[in-house]
């Protein structure tokens, strides 16, 4: 391991399969671990006559997106190595791996290697006769363009996506008709987020950036990408202040409307501190006649060891809110079942 680096793992270049191997350990009564290559499928997959969701994205993210792989979400998850894109034998086993007969969507964060591989994956699909929607995820405000994409990022908006797609999944409903509820809750989810610490991508074995004690990265990618700026330390209520406003003022959301507001932790912060945010988030759309009629707190999208979190509202309608309402159970997401 690199000097200074603390983890809890044997060798770096092990993490990743070991990893794997201690989800088909913990939870092979409900899902399925493929190796060689590697991705996680639910445990009755293929289910016939249902869409199948696919996604998928660098490790070091967990719970996402392994741990949403199961009744009410995805069919299928493909794990990169750390911060590094599945790649198109990956997506395509995958792919083959959970279709139904109904087709497969494809759900894309929106990082050039992702779109580019999942593209190829896609194609070689539907030369098998699979039909495959593809359906790209940027939710991101903070920057334009970054180091890793043309255009925002996807981020917490997936998480929301493969939720209520998977719902309407559940419910029989057709692939035109799923790929539509995804674009919608695309259309609909603004994220931004911030960092009070880098974190260690375990081959590299120092940080990825360099923050000083009273330092935090305002819009900071989730894979340590910089954001919009990198300035003093500042209370919780400042902070979001800074990130909701960017937020309300991109889609525009505006009073009256009723959202699921999600706050993520980012891996290295304690739930009592999101929780802190979230109460500041929830006083703050309320100031602004923004009523929070759903919510999600916890580390769902995770940067390895970094600390920080992210925001993500999105504008609710009566079909969003019952398909969020909608049964779910996956390792890292469950209710109603």
């Amino acid at each position: 391991m690199g000097a200074g680096m603390k983890k809890l793992i044997n060798r770096p270049e092990d993490a990743v399969r070991e990893a794997l191997e201690g989800v088909a350990t913990a939870h092979g009564d409900r899902l399925r671990v493929h190796s060689g290559p590697n991705y996680i499928v639910r445990a009755d997959a293929p289910v016939r006559g249902k869409v199948a969701l696919v996604s998928g994205g660098g490790s070091g993210h967990e719970p996402m997106h392994g741990g949403f792989v199961g009744l009410g979400m995805l069919d299928a998850a493909c794990p990169g190595e750390v911060f590094t894109c599945p790649t198109p034998d990956q997506m395509l086993a995958a792919t083959k791996a959970v279709d139904g007969g109904a087709g497969v969507l494809h759900i894309v964060k929106n990082y050039t290697g992702d779109v580019m591989n999942f593209e190829m994956a896609a194609e070689l699909a539907q030369d098998e006769g699979i039909a495959v929607e593809p359906v790209v995820i940027d939710d991101d405000v903070a920057v334009k363009d970054s180091l890793y994409t043309a255009g925002r990022r996807g981020v917490g908006a997936t998480v929301l996506a493969e939720k209520i797609c998977g719902a309407a999944a559940e419910q029989r409903r057709p692939l035109a008709e799923v790929a539509g509820l995804c674009r919608k809750v695309n259309a609909n989810a603004r994220s931004m987020g911030v960092a009070l610490t880098s974190c260690t991508v375990p081959m590299a074995g120092k940080p990825t950036f360099e923050l000083g004690a009273d330092e935090m990265e305002v819009g900071v990618g989730i894979h340590g990408e910089p954001g919009r700026e990198r300035r003093a330390l500042a209370p919780a209520h400042e902070i979001v202040e800074e990130l909701a406003s960017a937020i309300l003022d991109d889609l525009p959301f505006t009073r009256g409307d009723e959202v699921l507001a999600f706050v993520n932790g980012m891996g290295g912060t304690p739930l009592m501190e999101l929780y802190v945010v979230y109460n500041e988030l929830h006083k703050l759309l309320g100031g602004r006649g923004i009523s929070v009629t759903r919510n999600l707190v916890g580390s769902y999208i995770t940067a390895l060891d970094m600390a920080g979190c992210s925001i993500t509202l999105l504008r609710l309608d009566d079909e969003l809110t019952a398909l969020w309402d909608a049964p779910v159970n996956t390792t890292g997401l469950r209710w109603g079942v």
